[in-house]
Order: structure tokens, then sequence, then C-alpha cells
């Protein structure tokens, strides 16, 4: 084997391990918290300051989950080809990577931004890595610990910017975590039969896909054109990032009710997907109409 080909194959199994894909879309939503905060101005330095930190902080909440599920992911056609459970990795690399990351990127909120920050980069770590994490053997209700550090990024970002954890900061904060259960749900819906068979317990109800998911689904989607508006009514964003929100919950909720209707498989797809649209939607509409 060629050295760089080694180098090229241990590149691509910390990518998995920190699962960078997922891991750019949380930041995104931090520096989109950042961003809107009112006074702060787009510095490209501060910004990828930010994205280090939030990459890293994520970065190692992710390796963390992966320590810990590194049994069960053998059992899922998935998850099997991750490092560690495919055997190219120790648990021992596994948790140096998690230590050094985690540190890394508070030291770096810390330093280059606020000890605010810091201390909620830390404990979104914690939340994702020790509490949601082994709590999805236990039951449903993981999904709500876990939407907290899951909607905790654009405050994070918030907090880097303003030093505060005002109005603004939790508006952004609330559109997230009320996203996350659509997202998810739908998520665990597609997968149902691999989770089941890993024993991760994340559908409600008796656990197995059904209207009464979809239904649930459909009011958090509901709830979300609301606070859609919620940052508009703050002062945050313009009209038109109002008039987006709306229409993009109302897409949304589409989803939702498609799934209640149809009650399977490509219903759950669509509607999670539409989740990635929505959001990112919502998101570019705020830092295009910052007030």
């Amino acid at each position: 084997m060629s050295t760089s080909f080694a180098v090229a194959s241990k590149v691509k199994d910390y990518s998995q391990l920190m699962k960078f894909n997922l891991t750019f879309m949380v930041v995104f939503s931090c520096v989109v918290g950042y961003l809107l905060v009112p006074g702060v101005e787009f510095s490209l330095v501060k910004i990828l300051l930010l994205f280090a930190g939030g990459l890293l902080v994520s970065g190692s909440a992710n390796t963390i989950n992966q320590i810990w599920e590194r049994n069960t992911d053998k059992l899922m056609a998935r998850t099997a080809p991750r490092p560690l459970p495919s055997g190219r990795m120790s648990e021992g690399e596994a948790i140096g990577v998690a230590v050094i990351t985690g540190l890394a990127g508070i030291f770096v909120m810390a330093y280059c931004f606020n000890w605010l920050s810091a201390i909620l980069s830390l404990f979104s770590l914690v939340m994702y890595g020790f509490v949601y994490t082994p709590w999805k053997k236990w039951n449903s209700l993981a999904v709500l610990v876990g939407a907290i550090p899951g909607a905790l990024p654009p405050l994070i970002g918030w907090a880097a910017g303003a030093d505060n954890l005002s109005e603004g900061g939790w508006s952004l904060f609330a559109i997230q975590f009320l996203w996350q259960f659509p997202h998810f749900w739908a998520i665990a819906w597609i997968g149902h039969k691999d989770y089941s068979r890993a024993g991760f317990k994340l559908l409600p109800a008796n656990g197995e896909p059904n209207r009464y998911i979809a239904l649930q689904a459909a009011m958090y989607t509901l709830l979300l054109i609301p606070a859609g508006v919620a940052p508009y009514l703050l002062k945050i964003t313009g009209s038109m990032s109002a008039i987006v929100a709306i229409l993009a919950g109302v897409f949304f909720l589409y989803r939702a009710i498609n799934l209640y209707r149809k009650n399977d498989v490509p219903a759950a797809r669509k509607l999670m997907f539409g989740s990635y649209i929505y959001l990112t939607v919502i998101q570019l509409s705020q830092l295009l109409d910052k007030a």
C-alpha cells in the first residue's frame, strides 16, 4: 500500500468518524446564528474560526456517539462500514480523536469568541455524546433529549457574536428545536427495521411507524410556521424572511400531512428531504434579509 493511499484512507476514516457531512450542516446553522446578531459584521476570519470550532466540537460529539455504538453499528447495513465496527480503527484511537477535537474546539470558542459560547459548546457535546446517545436504547424520549443539542448550534453562534442569550438567539433555537422532531421521526421511519434490530427506540407510541407519529410530526411542522416568523417580530430579520418562513412552513406541513395520508416509507423519505429543504431555505432567507 502506497503512503498516499494510506493517508487518504485514514483521512476518509476520520471524516466518517466525525461525520463531516452532517457536521457541516450543524456548523452552518451556528454561523447563521452568529451573523444574525445585530451589529455583527461579516468577517471571513471570524467565520472560519467559528467553522473550525464548530467542526471540532461537533466532530468530537459524533466520535463519542460512534464509540458508544460500535457494537450496535455492526448490526446495521448503513453503519457497519464505519471505522470502528469494521475494525479499521481501534477504540483507543477513536477516544484520542474525541478528546483532542473536543478540547481544541472548546478552546477555539473560548479564546476566539467568549466563554459563554464555549460553555454552551461543552454542554451540547456532553448532552449529545453522553446523554442522548445511550438514551436511544432506553425509550423514545431520546428524540426530545437529542433535540436540545441538535438545536443549540444557532444559539451558540448567537452567543459567540452577542455574548448573551437574548430573545433573538432563543427564537433561532426554537425553530431548530421544533424542526428536529419531524426530521428525526422521518429518518427513524425510513430506517425502522435497522434501528429495531440494533435495539434503538426512536419512534413514539408502540415504536412502530404509524399515523399517530405522522400526526405528531404534522403538529410540530405547524408550530414551525409561527416560530419561523418570530425573528421578524423581534426585528432580527425583515418581512421577506417572514413570508419565506410561512411558505416554507406550509411546504413542510404538506409533506407531513402527506405522510399521514400515505403512511409509508416513500412519504417519510419525502418528509426527510423536505426537512433539509425547509431549514436551508429559511436560514438563507434570514441571512439575506437581516434587519
